[in-house]
């Protein structure tokens, strides 16, 4: 299991939290190519997202997108 045993509910806003939810789901992933609408569902997909999916739009995505870059390189 993850550091994460009890799940703090994700929201859109909370980009860095999902960006580490994300590394620890898919740590060996090649951020070149991921298009912003996978990486929706992903994050839709997370154990603890509670946001609406129909909040999401390409600005959100393109910063959860950016900082997991800036977190892994």
């Amino acid at each position: 299991m993850g550091k994460n045993s009890q799940t703090t509910p994700l929201y859109w806003e909370s980009t860095y939290e999902i960006v580490l939810a994300l590394m620890e789901v898919y740590p060996q992933i090649d951020l070149d190519k991921v298009g912003l609408g996978q990486l929706c569902d992903w994050v839709v997909a997370l154990p603890g997202f509670a946001d609406d999916p129909r909040l999401a739009n390409d600005h959100i995505l393109t910063d959860i997108l950016r900082e997991w870059y800036e977190e892994t390189h």
